[in-house]
């Protein structure tokens, strides 16, 4: 009966893991790793051993990679400055200390802040913030479809064993 909690706890921060994917204030892939880690242990690593934990933890640290990336391709795309794509990586990082609308709008508003003190213009600072936050979207994109990589992995290899 005990084994029956940490399944669901397991499972539960799988869930929260793949919707922390999507919304940026959770930090999905983590969630994702770490219920498969416990899921892992539940049988003692037997049918998930070191060799599957480790390309996990290689895919977990991949979306993390991707999420520092995405905002600034996005930004270096539509011709981004160097003060714009630095604005933008500043951004991402104070963004996380203000929830979901910092981390929406924080590498935007950094890339344009950048890209205006560079350039002062206000219409070539609107296209990068923009190409900024399209880069953020796709970045998502790219990190759900680690995730869901994640899950195959997991599952093929929970099942093959």
């Amino acid at each position: 009966m005990e084994s029956v909690w940490w399944w669901v706890l397991a499972i539960a921060l799988i869930v929260v893991g793949v919707i922390g994917t999507v919304l940026p204030v959770v930090p999905g892939a983590a969630f994702v790793f770490g219920g498969m880690v416990l899921a892992g242990w539940i049988d003692g690593f037997r049918r998930i051993g070191w060799i599957t934990l480790t390309v996990l933890g290689m895919l977990t640290l991949l979306v993390f990679v991707i999420d520092v990336v995405a905002a600034l391709f996005g930004a270096k795309r539509v011709g981004a400055s160097r003060l714009a794509l630095a604005g933008a990586a500043v951004g991402t990082f104070i963004g996380l200390f203000f929830g979901f609308p910092g981390i929406a709008l924080g590498p935007f508003a950094g890339a344009v802040i950048g890209e205006l003190i560079a350039r002062g213009q206000l219409e070539s600072a609107a296209r990068v913030g923009f190409g900024t936050w399209l880069g953020m979207a796709a970045g998502a994109l790219a990190k759900m479809a680690v995730v869901l990589a994640m899950i195959g992995v997991f599952v093929t290899s929970y099942f093959i064993h």
